[in-house]
């Protein structure tokens, strides 16, 4: 059993960079990037909540596809990269929307980091699951679903259970060094700050513009299979999904164990010792001519 939460552990955390989904990650952590610059507590607790959703809505597509939508799978699955094509222009118009230097609207699929919502984001988990399903759902399948249709319930839960925690591990870890690097850039380059939200959105289109043509590649691929390894595009973003890949399997889980932990150690033990005004934690500073300022003048 032992061996089996290890497979699934690593398929889940494999899941995450999938052919069909791997593009998305940047995506979302590029709206991290767009966020208003923060305290780091914060920044990373919000970064571990980021992740624990995202992994959550992820699950949440994979469980009901699994146990319930696998019967009908064989009609479903022709009409995903359909959705996929959908959510990467929905995703290159919010960043196009970015780039003009506008802020995100609150209609909009938008990070805890920016509004506190956990639902936006296991919202954006879902649509990640939805564009891995074409990739990623086979070992899923065959790990989880499989055991608990061969009526091991316990097995089939712990496996369901260690598939999205590898989910998330790579993304939380991910989100916390992103929260943490975006903190301590943008406190050395104020002067920038109104890049920063563009750089984020020119990221959001040139991953949405992919997604949406990985969902049209797998269309075409659909009609003709004599276009599979012909697309330079999709060859070139093929280079990089195997590199990464073969780096998250080459880590294994302990790295990413090894950040989230220290993340949520240092979270709690900074809460607990909140610093002063204008401490290192901060994210304002106490100018020197308020320090000279006499009391009760403004």
């Amino acid at each position: 059993m032992a061996g089996q939460l290890l497979l699934a552990l690593t398929a889940g955390m494999l899941g995450a960079v999938n052919p069909c989904g791997f593009a998305l990650l940047p995506a979302y952590l590029s709206v991290l990037v767009a966020a208003e610059p923060g305290r780091p507590v914060r920044a990373v607790g919000r970064a571990l909540q980021a992740g624990a959703a995202l992994a959550l809505g992820y699950a949440v597509v994979f469980g009901a596809f699994g146990l319930v939508l696998t019967p009908i799978a064989g009609a479903l699955q022709p009409r995903l990269p359909w959705l996929t094509v959908v959510l990467g222009l929905g995703l290159a118009a919010l960043g196009g929307w970015l780039l003009a230097g506008r802020s995100l609207p609150s209609v909009t699929v938008r990070a805890p980091v920016l509004t506190g919502s956990t639902g936006s984001t296991v919202l954006f988990g879902m649509a990640y699951a939805v564009a891995s399903l074409g990739c990623a759902v086979g070992p899923f399948l065959a790990l989880v679903v499989s055991s608990l249709r061969a009526g091991s319930i316990g097995s089939g839960v712990a496996l369901f259970f260690a598939y999205a925690g590898g989910m998330a591990l790579v993304v939380s870890a991910t989100a916390v060094a992103v929260a943490l690097v975006r903190v301590s850039l943008l406190t050395r380059i104020r002067g920038l700050l109104g890049l920063v939200p563009r750089v984020g959105g020119a990221i959001l289109v040139v991953c949405g513009l992919y997604v949406a043509y990985y969902g049209w590649y797998e269309l075409r691929l659909a009609g003709d299979l004599r276009l599979a390894g012909t697309d330079p595009v999709i060859n070139a973003a093929a280079v990089v999904q195997r590199w990464l890949s073969s780096v998250v399997a080459a880590l294994g889980a302990w790295p990413f164990v090894v950040v989230v932990a220290i993340a949520l150690l240092a979270l709690v033990v900074l809460t607990k010792k909140r610093p002063a005004r204008g401490g290192p934690f901060s994210s304002e500073r106490v100018t020197d001519q308020e320090v000279r300022r006499p009391a009760g003048t403004r």
